[in-house]
């Protein structure tokens, strides 16, 4: 018997994950939300986790979201081509499987076999994508900024809160604007949410 975990934030799509892999007789399945708080009796020891790539994230833009500690190293995400900074943090944080969200639903289950058993499964559809993830077109320091911006914090907090002028945050800013072919910041900012970057 496989135990599988789902995680996600949506619970009509998180109960529906949980029916598709309860419909194959091998695999034992529980499911969280992926900010609630989580008794440590409430979850069953996990083979297997899958979790929506969006989740990936804390809630508030960190790198790591609370539910990770009952996940252990057998990962698999499921994503979108459209999203190539959601599939590189996937394949940043260890997972072992990519699984594309418009597959037919037999790829998931074959997915959660494969890295049960240790191995890797990568989606086709999302190996072009993967290389376009690693292609991020900023520095660190210019998402920085970026993500700030797109939290609303105007010019002067985003200098107080990266202990840098305006001047240098409007140079960032400007950058970061040329590299990812937007408009303006506000362009920027759409860009770099779609691409799944902040």
């Amino acid at each position: 018997m496989v135990r599988i975990l789902v995680v996600h934030d949506e619970e009509l799509l998180r109960s529906a994950l949980v029916q598709l892999l309860r419909s194959d007789r091998a695999l034992e399945v529980s499911s969280i939300a992926p900010y609630a708080g989580i008794p440590d009796q409430d979850v069953l020891p996990t083979d297997v986790c899958v979790v929506d790539g969006e989740c990936l994230q804390g809630p508030y833009g960190g790198q790591d979201a609370p539910f990770r500690a009952h996940c252990g190293e057998r990962l698999v995400v499921l994503t979108t081509p459209s999203r190539p900074g959601v599939l590189r943090r996937a394949f940043d944080c260890g997972a072992l499987g990519l699984v594309d969200k418009n597959a037919p639903a037999q790829r998931l289950i074959t997915a959660v076999h494969t890295v049960a058993k240790g191995e890797r499964f990568l989606d086709s559809t999302l190996t072009v994508a993967l290389l376009e993830g690693a292609e991020m077109p900023l520095t660190s320091r210019e998402l920085s900024v970026l993500s700030l911006a797109a939290q609303g914090a105007p010019m002067a907090e985003i200098a107080a809160r990266l202990h840098l002028s305006r001047g240098t945050i409007r140079n960032y800013m400007a950058t970061a604007i040329r590299k990812v072919g937007a408009r303006n910041r506000v362009d920027a900012i759409r860009i770099l949410q779609d691409a799944g970057w902040t």
